[in-house]
């Protein structure tokens, strides 16, 4: 009976998913079946009743959790108080980052983390914003990035920055000849837009009904990039709400800032900000 058996089992057991465990220790969904197997068999036990549509597991199984959890806990501080030792930090961390932020923000953090702790591995998964949320839940990640966080008794949340929003359109659209814009020069404009329940879409449906300003919604997408394509050929006219740090060094799409003499805040102001699991309340 090998460490990793028992911590793949203890996965299993907190994530109630096949699928989750594989992903967390990076092996296919049969792998987890057959070590699960393999402890079933060397201690003559069922472990999970598998007649059930819920996942629940039997009582041998809920004992076996509790000793694999701490066997689990004892081994990875033994193998972290050596490599102090040694002066090496190492293991892997697992992060869920929504795609804004996970394509355009993230990148030199991680460069510069990983040459600090070149013996660390970082592995990111690219989420929409409930999956993050899910995934931080299920232990399924250590950390998770997403704008406008939610408090949850369960979260630990740490705000990072406010990122800036920007109103992009095809570079022969007339707003583009434009140096800003007002709110109201935006009626009536069609627009491509994130899907409906995406946190930033809702900001901007709020700002937008607070000025009495309707727009037409003819495209919805789920990540940001898909959304820059789509106004590069001019698949629709503009679009309210691109991070700016995304527009940066693109030609293919034209920026314009919302003039704040029109609005007391900024359009969008986003709040992004990491989620870690734990017993603390949200500030």
């Amino acid at each position: 009976m090998q460490i990793q058996t028992l911590k793949v089992f203890s996965d299993l057991a907190e994530t109630e998913s096949f699928t989750k465990a594989a992903q967390i220790n990076n092996i296919t969904q049969s792998a987890v079946s057959q070590q699960i197997g393999s402890l079933e068999k060397n201690l003559n036990s069922m472990l999970i009743e598998r007649s059930k549509k819920k996942f629940r597991l039997t009582r041998e199984g809920g004992v076996l959790y509790e000793y694999s959890k701490q066997i689990v806990q004892l081994y990875e501080e033994l193998h972290n108080q050596i490599q102090e030792i040694k002066n090496i930090v190492s293991g892997t961390v697992r992060v869920a980052t929504i795609y804004s932020i996970g394509l355009h923000d993230l990148p030199p953090y991680i460069k510069r983390f990983m040459k600090d702790y070149p013996t660390v591995n970082v592995h990111v998964e690219y989420s929409r914003s409930n999956q993050v949320y899910e995934d931080v839940l299920g232990n399924v990640v250590d950390l998770g990035l997403v704008a406008y966080p939610v408090k949850d008794p369960r979260l630990e949340v740490v705000p990072l920055r406010k990122d800036r929003l920007v109103l992009i359109c095809h570079p022969e659209y007339p707003l583009a000849r434009e140096k800003k814009a007002r709110l109201k020069d935006l009626m009536g404009h069609k627009f491509i837009a994130f899907e409906s329940d995406i946190p930033t879409r809702r900001a901007i449906d709020k700002k937008l009904k607070d000025q009495k300003i309707e727009v037409k919604h003819v495209m919805e997408f789920d990540n940001i990039e898909t959304v820059k394509r789509a106004v590069e050929i001019d698949a629709a006219l503009d679009r309210l709400g691109i991070p700016l740090d995304a527009l940066l060094a693109d030609p293919r799409c034209a920026a314009r800032r919302i003039c704040r003499g029109h609005v007391r805040l900024p359009v969008g102001s986003c709040p992004c900000g990491p989620l870690t699991h734990g017993t603390a309340s949200c500030d």
